[in-house]
This record gives structure tokens, C-alpha cells and sequence, in this order.
């Protein structure tokens, strides 16, 4: 018994040692790589020193990995929430109203997360399995060896890479998703133009728009430190770098939820919304 008891203490204390351990030091380990991006960042382009062919690369690279997807999911986010705003303002006798309940929620929630979503989907899983690689065959170390800072040289470009196709993809979501959203309503479910168009620009503010601008902002940051972090400290092969692209896909759909619901309570909090 006294074995039996002495095993599973063990177990316990293995587990907090693995997993809310090693999760808490992961995040501290993002968020420092994340710091020191950005402040070599705000450096190396005061003084010149911004590796910026590697910045017009990468951000090519993710236009062409996330566009046409992200294209592709925004159309029937948009029909969806017509659909379903269309639904409830019908039960509660205004009809009137969807053009703006649809189209505040495209671009409040849905833009920001559905370009963060398909950018850690499809960019960060590229990026993590890129330095990942680069990791397990000592590409990374060489670079350290011979004087090269990885975080300058390789961190730094793909941080304000992320960014820029963040904000870039979010501002197609939402024209894209209230387009959708606006043929579906006029075209299928007989809904007037004007009104559409009237009552989203009743509703919506100039706040909303810089709310989802500074999420895009914040999520392609995210996006891109997670994969880069996770690259980083890859280890165990061809099966590590595997390993390391799941939970970079992982850690940052969970990090961005999280996220997102702090920014949407603190806007409720600091911005309350006015009724007409």
C-alpha cells in the first residue's frame, strides 16, 4: 500500500511538474520572446538595421498561405449571422434591425477572429515547422555561433509580418463577411437595401472599426510569437517538429479566446454601448 500511495504522489507531482508548470512557464517564455521582439523591432528600425527583405517574404508568404482561405470561411460567416439575426429579428417583430445585429457582429467579433484563427491555422503552423526544422539541424545555433541574433534576424521580421497580415486579413473579413451577409439579406431572405444599410450605420461607430483593428493588431502578434516560440525550442527530431506545429495551432486558438474575451469586456466596461 505504502508503494501504491508513494506512486501516485509521484504521478501527482509529475503532472503539476508537466503540465500547469510547464504551461505557465511556456507563456513566460512567449511573453519575454515577445518583449524582445518588439523592442528590437522599434531598434533596428530607428537605426536602419530592420532585416526588411526577410519582412517582405515572410509577409508574402502569409498573404498567399491565409487570403484565399480566409476569403473562403468569411462568406459563410457572413450568411450564417444574416441567417441568424435575420431569425431573431423576425420573432421579436424587427426585421428592420438585422442589417445592423449581422453586420456589428462580422466586424466586432467575427473579422478578428476568423483572420486569427485561419492565421494561426495556416501561418503559424508554417512558421513553427520552418524554425522548427531549422532547430533540429542546428541551423539556429550555427547562426548564434557566427554572431547572428536569431530574434533579429529571424523573430523580428516574421513579429511585424504577422501583424501586417493581420490587420490586412481582418479588413477583408469584414468587407467580405458584411458583403455576404448583405446579398443574403436583400437577395434571399427579401430584406430591404436601405434599411440594411441604415440601421448598420445607426449602430455602428468609429470605436468599433479601431476596436477590431487594434485586435488584429494584438492577434497577429500573437500568432506569430506562439509559432516562433514554438519553433524555437523544438527538440526530438522530425517527431519534435510535428509535436511543436500541433501545439503551436493549439496554444493559439486557446490564447487568442482568452484574449478576446478580455478585449470584448473591457470595451463593454470602458466604451458602453448608447441606444438610439
Amino acid at each position: 500500500m505504502a508503494t501504491a500511495d508513494r506512486e501516485v504522489v509521484e504521478w501527482v507531482r509529475g503532472y503539476f511538474r508537466r503540465h500547469p508548470i510547464a504551461a505557465l512557464e511556456t507563456v513566460g517564455g512567449q511573453f519575454s520572446l515577445g518583449m524582445r521582439a518588439l523592442r528590437f523591432l522599434v531598434i533596428d528600425v530607428i537605426n536602419g538595421r530592420f532585416a526588411f527583405q526577410e519582412f517582405v517574404r515572410q509577409a508574402a508568404f502569409m498573404a498567399s498561405s491565409a487570403a484565399l482561405p480566409t476569403i473562403f470561411v468569411a462568406l459563410p460567416i457572413g450568411v450564417t449571422l444574416s441567417i441568424q439575426f435575420g431569425l431573431l429579428a423576425g420573432q421579436v417583430g424587427a426585421t428592420s434591425l438585422a442589417g445592423a445585429a449581422s453586420g456589428l457582429a462580422v466586424i466586432r467579433q467575427g473579422a478578428p477572429m476568423v483572420a486569427a484563427l485561419l492565421m494561426a491555422s495556416a501561418v503559424g503552423s508554417a512558421i513553427c515547422a520552418d524554425l522548427g526544422s531549422r532547430k533540429i539541424r542546428d541551423e539556429l545555433d550555427a547562426m548564434e555561433i557566427m554572431g547572428v541574433s536569431v530574434i533579429r534576424r529571424l523573430v523580428v521580421p516574421r513579429l511585424a509580418a504577422g501583424v501586417l497580415i493581420g490587420v490586412s486579413l481582418t479588413g477583408i473579413v469584414c468587407f467580405v463577411g458584411f458583403l455576404a451577409g448583405y446579398l443574403f439579406n436583400v437577395f434571399v431572405q427579401g430584406g430591404a437595401p436601405g434599411s440594411f444599410v441604415a440601421t448598420f450605420s445607426s449602430f455602428a461607430t468609429v470605436d468599433d472599426l479601431v476596436l477590431t483593428m487594434v485586435k488584429a493588431v494584438v492577434y497577429g502578434a500573437i500568432v506569430a510569437v506562439v509559432a516562433c516560440e514554438k519553433g524555437l525550442t523544438t527538440k526530438g527530431g522530425p517527431a519534435g517538429v510535428a509535436n511543436s506545429v500541433n501545439s503551436t495551432v493549439v496554444s493559439s486558438i486557446l490564447l487568442l479566446m482568452i484574449v478576446n474575451v478580455a478585449f470584448t469586456q473591457l470595451y463593454m466596461i470602458l466604451l458602453p454601448q448608447q441606444g438610439l
